[in-house]
């Protein structure tokens, strides 16, 4: 027996966590209905312009957070660009939105997790780059999940 794992075990096992990350219920560690789409489908554009917290920043602004962080992933993993990204940008500027806003936030969201998903299940090649590279989409991700949820329990109260 090997103590290797299998490339397609450790896929599956990625994309498994990847989707219940953001969109549907596999009970490996959030409770049903608590994925980053879903969640974000509960809250108005007054809520997500809310600052939550004495320093911390709005919902919206950590939703167009994880979707740079995606991107910054994506343009390096494609493009090999490993410029300087300005990580403070987006705290720094995303404030309060307008419905329309906020509706344009959750869909480049989607978009950059479904280009994900497609890139991880086209991917072939899974070594220390592409394992560490999309696991820190997943790590990464959830812990914002947990922030909005959490930032949530107080707005919502």
């Amino acid at each position: 027996m090997s103590d290797l794992i299998e490339p397609k075990a450790f896929q599956n096992n990625l994309l498994d966590l990847l989707d219940e990350t953001f969109e549907n219920h596999h009970g490996i560690y959030l409770d049903k209905h608590n994925g980053l789409l879903e969640t974000l489908e509960t809250v108005t554009s007054e809520e997500a312009s809310i600052p939550v917290g004495g320093k911390c920043t709005s919902l919206a602004a950590q939703v167009a957070h994880v979707t740079f962080y995606i991107e910054s992933f994506e343009r390096y993993a494609l493009q090999n660009d490993n410029s300087p990204r300005d990580w403070g940008l987006i705290w720094r500027t995303v404030e309060k939105v307008t419905p329309e806003e906020w509706e344009n936030l959750k869909s480049k969201l989607k978009d950059a997790y479904l280009r994900m998903d497609k890139m991880f299940r086209a991917n072939e090649l899974w070594n220390e780059d592409t394992i560490g590279g999309s696991l820190s989409i997943v790590v990464h991700t959830a812990y914002h999940l947990g922030e909005i949820r959490q930032a949530l329990c107080v707005l919502k109260k």
